[in-house]
């Protein structure tokens, strides 16, 4: 099995390597990613100017890693284009350094990673934890692997795109593992405006929106203790998809738990 595995964090972020650590030990491991912080850059791709990448050094042994001189989407573009020989079997872009959830997808360089891997047949997941949770990190990475085995085992039919959420929960008291849906109107933005004293300048902020959100929400799981994980894009019938991540995420939790045994 080959996995892609990239970021919007950058290359060297504790986050990707958390995951590679995990993902190699069940896999043949590339990493190409951002040479630098890309949060938020959304579906941007580098049409009009060339793109640069360079050989490094990985953080864990015998890990092939590229750092791109772009975005997440360029990252991946360029890893199925030229850089990766031979098939992609799956694409993970995370683990985020922080959660993406509802309508924060649209501009979050790690989902748009993953759908760059999912628009050219690969399936993808996207993973996020929560900010300074160490548990989350490890947790996630573990989750990750344990579908890519599955993934491995049993090939879906159709491409899957999921975006995974872990809360900052011990794994003993994560409640469970949620099929959710995107929530709605999660987040608000706001400008603020200063002087610098030759001229006015203006920033942009992006808070979670406190307020009421469906059960079967991402927002919603992940504020009560829940990993949520949230098809996006997909031509598989609603019933058919339900039928399957079900059966995907069967015995996930209890066979995470036993792992960390």
């Amino acid at each position: 099995m080959k996995i892609l595995v990239t970021n919007d964090d950058g290359v060297s972020a504790d986050g990707l390597w958390i995951l590679v650590r995990e993902l190699a030990n069940i896999a043949e491991v590339v990493v190409v990613a951002p040479d630098r912080e890309q949060s938020a850059a959304g579906t941007a791709v580098t049409l009009w100017e060339p793109l640069r990448i360079r050989k490094v050094q990985p953080v864990v042994h015998g890990v092939e890693t590229y750092a791109v001189e772009g975005t997440p989407s360029d990252s991946v573009l360029l890893a199925l284009g030229s850089l990766i020989k031979g098939k992609v079997d799956l694409v993970v872009s995370g683990i985020n350094w922080g959660l993406n959830l509802g309508d924060d997808i649209y501009i979050s360089g790690t989902v748009s990673a993953a759908l760059q891997g999912y628009l050219h047949g690969c399936p993808a997941l996207a993973v996020s934890a929560e900010r300074d949770s160490e548990p989350g990190f490890q947790i996630a990475a573990r989750l990750v692997t344990m579908l890519a085995g599955r993934f491995n085992a049993s090939p879906p039919a159709d491409n899957l795109f999921l975006n995974i959420n872990v809360p900052n929960v011990p794994l003993a008291r994560i409640g469970r593992i949620q099929v959710t849906r995107l929530a709605s109107e999660s987040h608000i933005n706001t400008v603020t405006e200063g002087n610098d004293g030759k001229r006015n300048y203006y920033w942009l902020v992006r808070q979670r929106q406190d307020g009421s959100q469906g059960r079967k929400t991402d927002v919603w799981a992940v504020d009560h203790g829940h990993i949520s994980i949230t098809p996006l894009f997909t031509s598989l019938p609603t019933r058919t998809l339900s039928a399957l991540l079900n059966n995907l995420c069967s015995g996930l939790l209890e066979e995470l738990t036993g792992s960390a045994v």
